[in-house]
């Protein structure tokens, strides 16, 4: 099909912005994010979490570096529907490129738009929807001049709120697969691989390879099965603890999760990262609501107890209520700096604890590594670390 000399996002409230197109050719209704981080588009493009949105890129200047081999992937294809960005790098200027991020959206049937005012965007999304506004890129040769039908696709659009999204994302085959790679070429001088007897069963939500990267690199086998596995089918493998993935979306559709997760709690040592942190604290008696602004690309998270302030990588539009929370046996242990919304917790006194943000972070940062550790020392003990001892092992990763 041939492409558009222009393109158009129409938001729902009918702001047109007309741009350049790249990539394919179409027309994608979505909700409409913005991401502040500076780099790591190929793992934003195929990050599951990503699932239904349409991203506009902070940073002015996007595909200089190209694209990678799989190596870089966080899942097997790419999970936007639409990238958004002020301007397009028409050079891909990396020895590990194997195309430019143009041939990759168009390769994938992905639209893109360029050469449009993003600040002005995102400041519009912040004001208007806090990063989440109904929106559909058009890049669509017999669609893109025809801005009523547009306008009518993007407020027909249901959004997310109250869809199961983790059903799109997981993978495929869905059936349970073991994982074995760890870092490699991402290997840092702080990584330490110990080997240990810990057998992890991982429940997929739509679950970053990233992740399963860094549970293999701190030691784990790991076991990942798909997200409606029963809790008596997960006890059966006869795991030593359990980890709960991100993913997309909101997180209250997926009541199979909760409901495993609530026979689970107690009897096996519980981490939940993401879409898994708010899953957990929704089995635990808990409230989650939508975020007035979304947090995505780099956040600053400080522990309550220490005060010790990490920069980390996010993505994630709902959060945990607070005094919900505390009503429910769960104690914060990290809070974003920006808006004092809850990014960890543990449990008072099962062996369970939760972080909103990404510590695998890819490409980074990776102040919140250590986390990896606190999950093997919980194993170890039978106890949740406490935020101070989050801290602990947070200096203890850091000066080997």
């Amino acid at each position: 099909m041939p492409q558009s000399s222009i393109a158009k996002l129409v938001l729902e409230d009918g702001t047109i912005f007309t741009g350049t197109p790249f990539g394919a050719s179409a027309a994608n209704t979505g909700e409409v994010v913005f991401n502040t981080a500076f780099c790591g588009y190929q793992e934003i493009l195929t990050d599951p979490s990503y699932r239904q949105q349409l991203v506009t890129m902070a940073y002015t200047q996007i595909g200089n570096y190209g694209i990678a081999d799989q190596t870089d992937d966080e899942s097997a294809t790419p999970q936007i529907l639409g990238l958004i960005i002020k301007e397009l790098s028409p050079i891909a200027s990396n020895f590990r490129a194997i195309e430019t991020l143009e041939q990759y959206l168009k390769r994938h049937n992905i639209p893109g738009i360029a050469n449009i005012d993003t600040r002005a965007l995102i400041r519009k999304l912040r004001t208007q929807g806090g990063g989440g506004v109904k929106g559909t890129l058009c890049t669509d040769p017999k669609l893109v001049q025809n801005d009523a039908e547009l306008l009518k696709r993007t407020n027909a659009w249901p959004g997310i709120v109250g869809v199961d999204l983790v059903e799109q994302v997981q993978s495929s085959p869905k059936k349970p697969y073991e994982w074995n790679a760890g870092k490699g070429i991402w290997t840092l001088p702080t990584d330490n691989r110990h080997p240990t007897d810990y057998h992890i069963i991982a429940i997929d939500c739509g679950i970053k390879r990233g992740i399963l990267r860094n549970l293999v690199q701190s030691g784990f086998r790991i076991t990942v099965v798909p997200a409606k596995t029963n809790a008596d089918a997960i006890l059966a493998y006869k795991p030593d603890a359990i980890f709960i993935s991100n993913g997309p979306g909101d997180p209250e559709p997926i009541q199979y999760v909760q409901n495993t997760l609530k026979k689970l709690i107690g009897q096996k040592p519980l981490f939940g990262i993401g879409l898994g942190h708010q899953l957990l604290a929704l089995a635990m008696g808990a409230k989650t609501y939508k975020l007035k602004l979304g947090h995505r690309g780099g956040q600053p998270v400080q522990n309550v107890e220490t005060r010790k302030v990490e920069m980390t990588a996010q993505n994630h539009g709902f959060a945990v209520d607070i005094p919900s929370l505390k009503a429910n046996s769960g104690e914060p242990t990290h809070l974003n700096l920006h808006d004092q919304t809850l990014e960890g917790f543990r449990h008072t006194s099962a062996p369970v604890f939760a972080i909103q943000y990404n510590p695998e972070a890819a490409p980074g940062p990776h102040d919140a590594t250590y986390l990896f550790d606190c999950f093997s020392e919980m194993i170890r003990t039978g106890r949740a670390p406490t935020a101070a001892q989050m801290s602990d092992a947070q200096k203890h990763r850091n000066a080997v």
